[in-house]
């Protein structure tokens, strides 16, 4: 936390996260634009960005991504937030970002965490139906194997069911990747859709999900890209919304053997939820 307080307190640094903020997954030269500040600065800057865990860059073809990660930021409010005010610090952070964010364009999700564990455990927390049940709330079954189907249950005692989640890529301990869901019809009712509104959104493109493991120390970075995205689609808006809370859940019960309480079950209709658990 010293070191994203140290990042934070220069303007500058502020200056760059506020652009990425804007539109994320710029090159070094494009965060250069319009800026007063010479090339060598500005890299510099992103350089101690880095470190503190504020930004993480992603390599595609010859070009160098950055990318603003929420993760420093949510780890402080964990910590200086206490976990019954935290609902309505999100309401009001949601409601300061409609009111002033401008559209956005963005195609995909990248998250990057620290977590004091190890390659194998956070493997077995990430595939294994009862750990993904405590810290996200549902089980996720599978074989793990490439083409290999993603079964998943709604709840402790629920059946698992297919949705058509695929695994892509599995590099035990390393790299694992799937095919995310589309809309199901129980959304409609949990998040008060129209039959209209329903229709248009299944006609979204599936997107998929990859999580990157890294020892680093006695810890794993563990890098989380969630893309092909139709720009600022509804699924990118619930997975941005949601990856934070299940990643600091994630965390949290690796590190401490507990969990926070899911937002989920706190602000929707519970009559609505069973719907979706019971299939």
């Amino acid at each position: 936390m010293d070191a994203t307080f140290r990042a934070l307190a220069d303007p500058s640094r502020r200056r760059l996260l506020d652009r990425l903020h804007e539109r994320n997954g710029q090159t070094l030269r494009e965060l250069c634009e319009g800026l007063d500040m010479a090339r060598q600065s500005v890299s510099k800057h992103l350089v101690v960005l880095e470190e503190a865990g504020l930004i993480t860059t992603i390599r595609r073809g010859r070009e160098k991504l950055h990318h603003l990660n929420a993760a420093p930021i949510n780890d402080i409010a964990d910590r200086w937030i206490h976990r019954y005010d935290q609902e309505r610090v999100r309401a009001l952070a949601d409601l300061k970002r409609a009111l002033e964010d401008p559209p956005m364009g963005q195609t995909e999700f990248v998250y990057v965490t620290y977590i004091n564990t190890t390659p194998e455990q956070l493997w077995q927390a990430l595939t294994d139906p009862a750990f993904t049940l405590r810290y996200w709330g549902i089980g996720m079954q599978s074989d793990w194997k490439p083409g290999s189907p993603i079964l998943l249950q709604w709840g402790p005692g629920q059946d698992f069911r297919d949705i058509e989640q695929v695994v892509l890529e599995s590099d035990p301990f390393r790299r694992l990747s799937y095919r995310w869901h589309n809309y199901q019809r129980e959304h409609a009712e949990l998040f008060g859709w129209s039959d209209a509104t329903f229709a248009e959104l299944v006609k979204e493109p599936l997107s998929k999900v990859t999580f990157e493991l890294t020892p680093v120390g006695e810890t794993v970075r563990l890098t989380v890209i969630h893309d092909g995205f139709e720009p600022d689609s509804e699924m990118l808006r619930g997975v941005r919304d949601g990856w934070p809370t299940i990643l600091s859940n994630l965390k949290t019960l690796l590190e401490t053997s507990e969990t926070l309480p899911l937002p989920l079950e706190e602000s929707v209709d519970q009559d609505a939820l069973a719907a979706l658990r019971d299939g």
